[in-house]
Order: C-alpha cells, then structure tokens, then sequence
C-alpha cells in the first residue's frame, strides 16, 4: 500500500495542485482563509521527510566514495556555475533571481528517492547520501545567496526572519527527525511510530501543495510576467543536466545504477524544504519569491516523467558496459 501511494505520488500532487487552483479562483475568500495551515502543514511534512533521512548511517553512506565525491561536486560546484549562468538570460529583478537561486541550488532529499527507483537508479543509494546533501545545502545555500545577489539585493532582505524560519521549520523538525530516529534504535515503540511516519510524506506534501495553491493562486496569478520568465530557466536547466550528469557519471567511473542515481539528484531539486525561507522574506518579496519556487514544483514533477522514460533508455540504458 505504501509503495502503491509513493508510485502515484505525482498524480496525487496534481490533484492536490488542480484543487487547490479551483477553491482558490471560485472561492477565493476560502482559498485565502486556510493560508494559516502553510506553516503547520510545511512542519509535519518536513518532519516527514527528514525523518526517513538515514541520519545514523552516513558512515555507510561515504563508503561509496566515488559516488559522493560525484554528487558532491555535480550539485555544489558545477550546479552553481550552472544557475548563475543560466540566471543570465533572465532580467535583474530580485524576486526571479532569487526564487530561481533558492530552489535551483539545493538538491532534492525526498520524492528524488522513490523518482530514481522507478528510473532504474539505486533509490538505497540516494537514500543513504540524503544526510550529506542536507548538510551541505544548509551550510551553503547562504553562501550561495551571498556571492550571486549584489548589495543592494542584500540590503533588502533581513537575516532575522531567515534565522526564525530556518529555526522553527527546519531545524526543529530536523531536530525530532533525527531525536524519532534515536528513539527507534533502542526501543519497539519507537521503532513502531518510525514505520508509522512513513506514511507522512506523500499525503502531506499534497497537503501543503494544496493550502498553498488555494492561499496564493491570485496572488502567484498576478505574478505571471515573472513565472514566464522563470520557466525556461527550469526547463533549460531539466534538459542541460540530463547531459552534465551523464558526462559525471563517465568521469567517476559510475555503474549504470549508480550514474541514473547521480542524473535524478542534478535534476531535482529542493522546493518544498526552501519555501519557509520564502516565506520568511518581507512581505514585497514573498508572495512573487514563493510564486517562482512553487512553479518550479509543478514543473519538476512533470520533468520527473520525463526523466523515468529518458534516463534508462538513452541517457543511461542497460546497454552502457559498466565499469
């Protein structure tokens, strides 16, 4: 049953979206009502996800030393070359940049896991260096943001609600991931509510795709001239990754399992673990940033279907002797 309701995860994410759209256009006094439930919903589901993060065997995880070494540099060197040039072709207006910043720089630790096991990749695999990628965005997606937005974008944003929404919807369900986690290694119980929570992440995400679509669908609506802007850059960047992973996985040397794993975690990125940060932004910058994030969820999920049937049948097929 679980596995059944990770499979169907994108139809049921596109259900939650085209819901969330239709209360939010025929009844937007109830649509804009239930934004109160954003925050909650991104707690309970954060929680979820992190706490299906292998936390305690990140040992395990940096045993396949070529394989880190090459997620490591694929999405914390080249992808920022990457996203800086691709931001480029964009106008210089603040709220593009960075939503485009934000949810391009940092790789995905969730639905990447169950979207490489049905592109043939090695969902263990990604699955065990899900700690490593979370450490190294946290740490350096602030630095990220330093070196790509200029002063006077800088000026504008305060490091206050970035810090609050970092503390509160990420590190304290960060914090009761890896305490849940804990408790599972010792005891029944929490080894049974462990097994519990992995029921969390799926039907929460549709949840949160759905409050947030109900609450902002007219304000994201009238932030059009910024989502077709942002939209080619995501599109662009779906298809230039295809090709700079297959290109990794040839330099490190990658089995076929492990080179269809490394190409999913370059072309997925970390939407729903960043939005908190948008929403923490001043009130001018939060809805458009959050606009250009949420977007960017939509059109991944599609590209998720694309990437199933591509990359194990051109980009990474059976045929390629391994090495």
């Amino acid at each position: 049953m679980l596995k059944s309701l990770e499979e169907n995860q994108v139809i049921i994410y596109a259900l939650a979206i085209i819901g969330g759209a239709t209360l939010g256009l025929f009844n937007p006094d109830a649509g804009s009502s239930i934004d109160i439930l954003i925050e909650p919903a991104l707690v309970v589901l954060l929680y979820g996800m992190f706490v299906q993060i292998p936390f305690f065997r990140l040992r395990s995880a940096l045993r396949n030393s070529r394989f880190i070494s090459a997620l490591i540099v694929l999405n914390f060197v080249l992808v920022p070359v990457i996203v800086l040039l691709l931001s480029k072709l964009v106008p210089d207006q603040i709220p593009l940049l960075l939503g485009i910043y934000l949810v391009l720089l940092t790789p995905c630790i969730d639905y990447v896991i169950v979207f490489t096991h049905l592109g043939g990749g090695d969902a263990k695999l990604i699955l065990a260096a899900t700690p490593v990628l979370l450490i190294l965005q946290m740490l350096l997606l602030p630095l990220y943001i330093l070196l790509f937005l200029d002063s006077t974008a800088l000026s504008i944003m305060s490091a206050r609600p970035f810090l609050m929404a970092f503390l509160i919807l990420i590190a304290c369900p960060l914090t009761l991931a890896i305490a849940t986690e804990y408790w599972a290694k010792y005891k029944p119980a929490g080894k049974s509510w462990l097994s519990i929570t992995a029921w969390l992440p799926v039907p929460m995400m549709a949840v949160v795709l759905f409050t947030i679509i109900a609450s902002q669908i007219e304000k994201i609506y009238s932030y059009l001239s910024l989502i077709t802007l942002a939209i080619p850059v995501y599109l662009l960047y779906i298809v230039i990754m295809l090709f700079v992973g297959r290109v990794m996985a040839f330099l490190f040397k990658l089995k076929i399992k492990e080179a269809r794993t490394l190409i999913f975690s370059g072309g997925t990125r970390n939407s729903l673990v960043v939005l908190p940060l948008a929403l923490a932004l001043p009130e001018d910058l939060r809805y458009p940033v959050a606009a250009v994030i949420v977007t960017q969820t939509i059109v991944e999920l599609v590209a998720e279907l694309f990437y199933v049937r591509v990359v194990p049948t051109f980009i990474m097929p059976d045929t390629i002797k391994s090495k």
